[in-house]
């Protein structure tokens, strides 16, 4: 009988080490902190934001690389010489650099030429190359490109981070949230908030919440400028726009990850009022984030108020994506944002009546 055999033991052997040692990285970690934000009880609604910035690489997006990399390499994309090449606008390229540095390969970050200095600087310390396109929407054929030149992988974060995840527990965030809640008063949270950037994060939470047969709705935020709200309110996926202002969620076209299908409600929320909303997080709990953490909380906000209209209680919980450490030279920054014509002080009036007047 004729065969071809192409088992590779050095190769397996390698691939066996590497998953240790990316599955030893979520060992040594504790689970991100559900913190309480400061609200009257006698609102009867409470707002939990979930610190996914006490991660190693300081966002959300350590999760989604840890799953990238756990899908190249039991895939056999990913071996002992691949260049890992990723599409990313900053914390995704951040927490990949980090893994790649881990298993000693080459990475490269392929990232719009208005990503923060600090993100950069970030990639860069984990050994990882940044290459800077001024079009943001040529850095998924430029990605592909660098990967054929080098013979390496595009790990595609767009495309595989709805199925690089397990949805149906394995200790995503979805699992993670219901876990910490079940000791609050309302343990099983009324809506949960989240932004889109590949949208993995909110189809591995919509799912879960089917999966569970929970009554929890999903909440997905937009960023000004994004195709996803759009195309969302549309039914309409060849939408393309402008591309988001704030880093990290929203996109110029609807990416292969974002499943309209699992979230309950779209909310659009202005630059202003994103960054507006940042600063306020901080003046109210001295927790430092970043804009789109900003973008999720305003949302919340808008959510809690409907509650209380509506003389219903329960919870709501959002994400703290990154620290505002990343964005000390851009949203942190008055001069930057006159020189935008960005004014967030109606909108950090608004926020600031939200708790001195009810």
């Amino acid at each position: 009988m004729d065969y071809v055999d192409r088992h590779d033991p050095k190769t397996r052997l390698w691939v066996a080490e590497a998953i240790r040692r990316v599955e030893a990285d979520a060992h040594r970690s504790c689970d991100t902190h559900l913190h309480v934000f400061p609200l009257p009880m006698r609102w009867g609604v409470n707002l939990y934001l979930k610190d996914e910035s006490v991660h190693p690489t300081g966002s959300l997006k350590h999760r989604l690389a840890r799953s990238l990399f756990l899908y190249g390499l039991a895939n056999g994309w990913i071996g002992p010489t691949t260049t890992v090449v990723e599409a990313s606008s900053g914390s995704t390229a951040v927490s990949e650099a980090y893994f790649a540095r881990l298993l000693d390969l080459p990475f490269i970050a392929v990232m719009p030429a208005s990503t923060s200095p600090e993100k950069i600087s970030l990639i860069e310390f984990y050994g990882g190359k940044c290459h800077l396109v001024d079009d943001p929407g040529a850095i998924y054929e430029e990605s592909r490109r660098l990967a054929d030149e080098t013979g390496g992988h595009f790990m595609d974060q767009f495309t595989y981070a709805e199925r690089a995840t397990d949805w149906r527990g394995n200790n995503n965030i979805a699992e993670s949230i219901f876990s910490q809640m079940e000791m609050e008063l309302h343990p099983e949270p009324t809506w949960i908030v989240v932004g889109a950037g590949t949208g993995g994060t909110s189809s591995t939470i919509g799912r879960y919440i089917r999966y569970r047969r929970y009554d929890t709705r999903l909440a997905v935020v937009d960023p000004e400028g994004s195709a996803f709200y759009p195309s969302w309110c549309s039914g309409d996926d060849t939408v393309t726009a402008p591309g988001s202002g704030i880093e990290g969620i929203g996109r110029p076209r609807v990416e292969p990850s974002f499943m309209p299908s699992v979230i309950d409600r779209m909310i659009q929320v202005p630059d202003a009022r994103s960054i507006a909303a940042m600063r306020w997080v901080r003046e109210v709990t001295g927790l430092d984030v970043g804009g789109s953490t900003g973008t999720n909380v305003a949302a919340a906000v808008q959510i809690l108020r409907e509650m209380r209209e509506a003389g219903e209680q329960g919870s709501v919980v959002t994400l703290i994506c990154d620290g505002g450490e990343r964005y000390r030279g851009t949203y942190g920054d008055d001069a930057w944002l006159a020189n935008r014509e960005i004014d967030i002080a109606p909108h950090l009036r608004e926020l600031r009546s939200f708790l001195a007047h009810n």
